[in-house]
C-alpha cells in the first residue's frame, strides 16, 4: 500500500513538473510571437534620371536579393534638382550625378568628402527623332531646319548643359534656343520626342536604347565635345548607414553591375 502511494506521489510530481515546463515554453513562444520582426536598413539614392531604368530594373533588385535586410529607394531627377534638394535637407545617403558640376558643388559645401567621389561612368550625347518621322534629319546641321527641338533646361539639367556648350561650339545655339522646348530632366525630353510633340531632341545615348518610339540620327561630333560626360557617385556625409553605403558602392563597381551598365549603354570611366 505504502509502495503504491509513493509511486502515485512520484507520478503526480512528474506531471506537475512537465505541466510547468510546458507552460513556460508556451509563454516563451507567445512572447516571441509578439516581437516585431527586425526592421530593414534603408538607403535613399539621389540619382540622375538617366540612371533610373538600369537602377530599378537590374541593379537595385540584384543588390536586395543578396541583402535581404536592406531596402534601397531611388529618387530620380535632373542632377541640378537633386543637388538643390540635398542642399535643402534631403536625407539621401548616396548622390549619383550625371555630371561633375553638381557633385563638385556639394563637395565645396562639405556635404560630400572629395576623396570619396568615384567617377564611375561615361555617356554620350545623341540627337533623336520620332521613329515615325518622315523628316530628313541626319546630322546636327539639320537642327536649323526644324521648329521644335527638345533639350534639357541648361539651368539645371546636365544633358542640357552639355547640349548648350556643344551647340555653341558648332554655331547652332542661337537658332536652337529660339526653337527649344526645355525639359526638367532628360526623361521628359525623351518622352516629348517619343510622343512626337518635338521634332528632334538631344538626350544621352543610354536614354535612346530600348525605346522603339525614337531613333538616333546623329552622335555629337568629336569637334563639339568640350568635356567628357562623366557620372560620379559618392556617399553623403550626413548618411547614418555608412557601412551599408560602402557595401552598395562596392557593389556598383563589381563585374556583375558593370555588365548591367554596359548593357544599358554606359561605359566605364577609366
Amino acid at each position: 500500500m505504502k509502495k503504491t502511494i509513493k509511486i502515485s506521489l512520484f507520478l503526480l510530481t512528474m506531471i506537475s513538473i512537465l505541466t510547468a515546463c510546458s507552460s513556460s515554453v508556451s509563454k516563451e513562444k507567445d512572447a516571441d510571437s509578439t516581437k516585431e520582426p527586425p526592421k530593414k536598413q534603408h538607403l535613399l539614392i539621389a540619382a540622375a534620371a538617366s540612371l533610373e531604368s538600369v537602377m530599378e530594373k537590374e541593379i537595385i533588385p540584384a543588390f536586395e536579393k543578396e541583402h535581404s535586410g536592406i531596402k534601397i529607394e531611388g529618387n530620380y531627377d535632373s542632377s541640378g534638382k537633386l543637388q538643390a534638394q540635398i542642399e535643402k535637407g534631403l536625407e539621401a545617403d548616396i548622390f549619383f550625378s550625371a555630371a561633375t558640376k553638381q557633385m563638385n558643388a556639394l563637395v565645396s559645401q562639405k556635404l560630400i568628402e572629395e576623396k570619396r567621389v568615384i567617377p564611375l561612368l561615361q555617356n554620350k550625347l545623341v540627337m533623336i527623332v520620332p521613329s515615325a518621322s518622315n523628316e530628313v534629319i541626319t546630322n546636327f546641321t539639320d537642327l536649323t531646319k526644324i521648329d521644335m527641338i527638345a533639350i534639357g533646361d541648361p539651368a539645371s539639367v546636365p544633358a542640357g548643359q552639355y547640349a548648350e556648350k556643344a551647340l555653341i561650339k558648332l554655331g547652332y545655339w542661337d537658332y536652337v534656343k529660339l526653337h527649344a522646348s526645355l525639359g526638367t530632366n532628360v526623361t521628359e525630353v525623351l518622352n516629348w520626342v517619343a510622343e512626337g510633340s518635338a521634332q528632334a531632341g538631344l538626350v544621352y545615348a543610354t536614354d535612346a536604347i530600348g525605346n522603339n518610339k525614337v531613333k538616333v540620327v546623329a552622335e555629337l561630333p568629336e569637334e563639339a565635345l568640350t568635356e567628357t560626360i562623366v557620372y560620379p557617385v559618392a556617399p553623403l556625409e550626413q548618411s547614418k548607414e555608412k557601412a551599408v553605403v560602402d557595401e552598395f558602392l562596392t557593389f556598383l563597381q563589381s563585374k556583375e553591375v558593370v555588365k548591367y551598365f554596359e548593357e544599358a549603354g554606359f561605359t566605364l570611366n577609366k
